[in-house]
């Protein structure tokens, strides 16, 4: 019988069977015509003959193909006429619904697209190449988002429900997702998922998206082989992780690099990089370790650099203390609008830090860590551009002094909404200079620069 060798031929040693025996009487004539009606009943046959334990386990590519065996088969039974790519297509849409995020599933293998935002079943957005737009994907109803909200959670060990109705879990691909249930949320479940890109920016391809120009490339990667300590700030989705993994590239494959993340996103090319991840608290309330117990232990594990995803609160004080105790070369990124805001909101976490320094301390502090602001914005049009590289200069009187070294200057607005302008250096001469002597690379610094006489 077929489903006794359909359930042996995928998983031998399992007691239940993958396929039970399909139902014998077949109903009238009917054409499928893309109706959500008919696709229903085929589902429903389908979901019968399935037991969803044992499809969980297979390989995605073999079930897709064995579902679309059935699928075919049910349609002539239950004399639903499907042309070859009708049966693919919701062969497809059966699997992604079984062991994938259904009707988002698609959008996962979209190079294109970086965000997908699910608000409530019927409401899907994702953003390609910098813009918002809407799809026609739709879940079924909201018990069907439910289950997939459920299953990622489930994937991390975590749980979605009214009891605990927020979540941020991971995808297998590295893909950052949040999901948040009612009441939380007036217009049904949402799940917003931050895609991981699979494969690594560079500087090099971020100069032809004109993110940024040659010649700041070209500090930013003399900045890192230097070992200046960097900020990268900028606003939500504006690119500030893309842009620390594409500097990070230039750190020496010789060096110990600890990285610090509440979700690992950083793709580190160095042999020599050891990752740790924040823990959430568990459905107790109880076993949550934060950033800042993780950057405390960092130190304790011998880092050339310690390299924090993102700073958010009194870890802040601690990642200042390693780039002050011998830890050149660290960076960090920050939710900013602006260089000197990216320093005031670092004066504010460390401040949660409930140290009690004055905060001339902090501000002396801050300014002895830090070497290099760089600021990046998402900007109208979609396009991300790196605002401004910022040299933190030290203390004048109670003020951290900067020295903007090159910013992007806008030039008007085209009739598609799109930015024009253009990055421009201010010609100054970095304290960094020395750094970069050290290593040989001072004269082309300052030719990136535009100095003259370099």
């Amino acid at each position: 019988m077929m489903s006794a060798s359909f359930g042996r031929r995928l998983l031998e040693n399992q007691d239940r069977e993958l396929v039970l025996p399909p139902n014998k009487t077949p109903p009238p004539a009917v054409d499928l015509n893309g109706r959500e009606d008919l696709k229903e009943r085929i589902r429903s046959a389908l979901m019968a003959r399935i037991d969803p334990s044992v499809a969980g386990r297979v390989p995605r590519d073999v079930l897709r193909l064995e579902v679309a065996k059935l699928v075919s088969e049910i349609a002539t039974e239950e004399r639903i006429e499907l042309n070859e790519s009708e049966e693919n297509a919701l062969a497809q849409e059966l699997t992604d619904d079984m062991t994938g995020l259904g009707p988002l599933e698609p959008f996962l293998d979209d190079d294109e697209i970086t965000d997908i935002l699910a608000n409530g079943p019927y409401s899907v957005y994702v953003e390609r190449r910098g813009k918002l737009e809407k799809t026609t994907a739709r879940f079924r109803d909201a018990d069907h988002l439910v289950r997939i909200a459920q299953r990622i959670a489930s994937a991390v060990g975590r749980r979605i429900d009214e009891a605990s109705p927020m979540v941020d879990a991971r995808l297998a691909d590295g893909s950052r997702v949040n999901i948040v249930l009612p009441p939380l949320v007036l217009n049904g479940d949402t799940i917003s998922i931050r895609k991981f890109p699979k494969r690594g920016i560079t500087l090099e391809m971020m100069v032809r998206q004109q993110n940024l120009s040659h010649d700041m490339a070209t500090v930013l990667q003399i900045a890192a082989r230097s070992r200046l300590n960097m900020l990268v700030s900028g606003g939500t989705g504006s690119g500030k992780t893309t842009l620390l993994n594409a500097i990070s590239r230039f750190i020496d494959s010789g060096e110990r690099v600890i990285t610090v993340e509440d979700a690992v996103e950083l793709r580190l090319q160095q042999l020599h990089v050891v990752q740790m991840e924040t823990r959430p608290p568990n459905i107790e309330g109880a076993g949550q370790i934060a950033q800042r117990e993780l950057v405390r232990n960092a130190l304790r594990m011998r880092p050339d650099r310690i390299i924090v995803g993102e700073v958010r609160g009194a870890e802040a004080f601690d990642m200042l203390q390693a780039m002050n105790t011998g830890h050149d070369g660290s960076m960090s990124t920050i939710h900013a609008n602006s260089p000197r805001d990216a320093l005031y909101r670092l004066e504010n976490m460390v401040l949660m830090a409930n140290l009690h320094l004055p905060l001339r301390a902090i501000r002396t502090h801050v300014a002895s860590a830090l070497n290099l602001v760089v600021h990046i914005e998402r900007m109208r049009g979609g396009v991300r551009r790196v605002q401004s590289i910022t040299e933190v200069s030290g203390m004048e009187g109670d003020i951290i002094s900067l020295r903007e070294l090159f910013s992007f200057q806008f030039g008007g607005e085209r009739p598609d909404g799109a930015i024009d302008g253009q990055f421009v250096s201010s010609r100054m001469r970095p304290d960094f200079i020395a750094n970069a002597a050290r290593i040989g690379l001072d004269k082309e610094l300052l030719e990136a620069l535009g100095i003259a006489g370099a």
